[in-house]
């Protein structure tokens, strides 16, 4: 999708069309989720603090995301992708793989069959799409990019590398800042260059894996097939604080509470996970993470939070130390009908994890605030749109 989220707002608010639209923290905290065009010619990005953003584009419109409603559209999304063909390999929410081999006799060519997906996007969903075709994935995903905003780029086989050769080495996948900086040392500044550098050469500088992968992209080729419904590898969430936070009991209720989000979404993929990752980001923006794996899989939010806690104390952390951002992930994903619970000696066979599954049934119809730690209730009632980030406040002594 282009400027998939900013897109939304747009068409659920008209008003906004034509104008710069950023949708992230609508203080001063926070980062841009997604901007539209109209901004993104003045240099905002996603991921940008938002205070940079408002000064490269002090008259934009500031929108505080709606991720449900974004869900809600991305799985309509997919299922346009899914009418075309069964071979769908989601990246992300707005991004996907299409293996359409399989729907050439029934739809005719893949130029047709793009435009077919970015016409049903468009009069369903009121949003615009950019694709790519090609005979890989990478070729593909890097056309897509290369034909934004609303665009479609076909590279046939026999032009793969004349797409190629042109483009700077930063157009292949594990070109970052680091690597841009060696290849640049070698005098490599084109993917032609890399193309017609001796792969022994790019591996002695670069290392084995990353010389051959690149000098493989450089030449076109990628052998990865699309996958479809390819499992998760985490699960977690993340919150920035309206302001810089060093009281360890707000911290550790942010944990609990985004410990509850990520086992919630474990339940609700049938998962269970190895290993627990916290991330503290300070105050200057650097980011502290630390992991641990469980000796069982677990999907209860106890226990996850529990071992979220160990982590952040574990951090050796000044005890003045200013927290921006903390995030909770649960990795090591397995189906949960693969895992089986050893109780402890002299344990209740009910546990927190029937509890919580409860509380899940109780979700489902009362509204997922309907059942929560006491610790994270209001006084009153919550407001609609907490402040991304903020930190729910405890209900008192």
């Amino acid at each position: 999708m282009d400027a998939f989220y900013a897109s939304v707002e747009i068409r659920d608010r008209p008003e906004l069309a034509g104008l710069p639209v950023i949708v992230g923290a609508t203080a001063s905290r926070g980062v841009v989720l997604s901007a539209s065009y109209e901004a993104r010619v003045l240099g905002v990005r996603s991921a940008m603090p938002v205070t940079r953003a408002r000064r490269l584009c002090p008259h934009a419109v500031f929108v505080a995301p709606r991720h449900r409603v974004y869900a809600a559209v991305s799985a309509e999304v997919m299922a346009v992708f899914r009418s075309i063909t069964p071979e769908v390999e989601p990246l992300s929410l707005d991004e996907a793989f299409l293996d359409v081999s399989g729907a050439i006799r029934r739809l005719g060519p893949p130029a047709s069959i793009a435009g077919l997906i970015r016409a049903e996007i468009r009069d369903q969903q009121g949003i615009t799409c950019s694709v790519g075709v090609a005979s890989c994935k990478f070729v593909a995903k890097l056309a897509s990019a290369l034909c934004k905003p609303d665009g479609l780029l076909v590279v046939p086989e026999d032009q793969v590398l004349g797409f190629l050769h042109p483009l700077p080495v930063a157009a292949l996948w594990g070109v970052g800042e680091q690597t841009g900086r060696a290849l640049a040392g070698l005098g490599l500044r084109t993917v032609a260059d890399i193309a017609h550098t001796p792969p022994a050469v790019l591996r002695r500088e670069l290392g084995q894996a990353a010389g051959a992968h690149l000098h493989a992209l450089a030449w076109g080729r990628d052998e990865r097939p699309v996958v479809p419904g390819l499992a998760d590898k985490s699960v977690g969430a993340e919150e920035t604080f309206p302001a810089d936070v060093d009281d360890p009991e707000v911290i550790r209720r942010e944990l609990l509470r985004l410990s509850g989000r990520t086992a919630r979404g474990l339940r609700a993929g049938g998962s269970v996970a190895r290993t627990v990752v916290v991330k503290l980001r300070l105050a200057n923006f650097t980011t502290i993470t630390r992991s641990r794996t469980l000796p069982e899989p677990t999907d209860v939010a106890q226990k996850i939070y529990a071992t979220a806690c160990d982590l952040y104390a574990a951090a050796g952390l000044d005890p003045r130390a200013r927290l921006r951002l903390v995030g909770v992930r649960a990795a090591g994903l397995i189906p949960a009908t693969r895992s089986a619970t050893q109780l402890a000696f002299g344990e209740r066979p009910y546990s927190w994890r029937d509890a919580e599954r409860a509380v899940d049934r109780i979700a489902g119809r009362f509204g997922p605030d309907s059942v929560r730690p006491a610790v994270l209730v209001w006084h009153g009632q919550e407001p609609e749109g907490r402040a991304a980030g903020g930190p729910e406040r405890p209900a008192g002594p």
